[in-house]
């Protein structure tokens, strides 16, 4: 059995995507805010971590920052896994406004994450990210204890939990 700690990025900072006009996958650049910062430090001091043989992350910069806080602090090696991601708004790669983004996640809340009966969508299904999310975790089944440093829409469907709070712990099970 595998336990796997889904640690929620630390709290982003937003506001560098409206100032700088950031594009697409360009909205995924923005770093960890201070108190961000200080949520992933408090949370590497959760005495559950200290069985974890590797971190995994997400290839998003507010995902790497967290897992960069947490390997310094529980000197563990980070391996990036680019299935790791977060759910894609846009797989154009062309949203570039806050607007937009809601407009998607709304349409998707509304859809449940399927595409319903003959039409496509823009954004990526749940099914298609759990695929990703599931082909990572059977990869590491063969370690104890793993952390992976990712985003809360992609942990759900891994868990059937509501919103997750920013660097916080979700333990997930798993039979080989």
């Amino acid at each position: 059995m595998t336990t796997f700690y889904l640690i929620r990025h630390g709290e982003p900072d937003w506001d560098i995507n409206e100032q700088y006009k950031l594009k697409g996958h360009g909205r995924d650049l923005v770093p960890l805010t201070h108190l961000g910062t200080q949520q992933v430090h408090v949370t590497s001091k959760d005495k559950r971590l200290k069985h974890a043989q590797l971190i995994l992350s997400s290839p998003y910069t507010r995902a790497l920052q967290t897992a960069a806080i947490l390997s310094k602090e529980l000197r563990l090696e980070i391996t990036i896994e680019f299935d790791l991601r977060e759910w894609q708004p846009d797989l154009t790669f062309s949203y570039d406004t806050v607007e937009q983004l809601m407009e998607l996640g709304s349409d998707y809340d509304l859809h449940n994450g399927i595409y319903p009966a003959g039409q496509k969508r823009f954004w990526e299904s749940k099914s298609m990210m759990k695929a990703r999310m599931d082909g990572v975790i059977n990869r590491y089944l063969n370690y104890e204890y793993v952390i992976i440093a990712g985003h809360g829409m992609a942990f759900r469907t891994q868990v059937d939990v509501g919103d997750i709070p920013h660097a916080s712990i979700i333990e997930y099970k798993m039979w080989e």
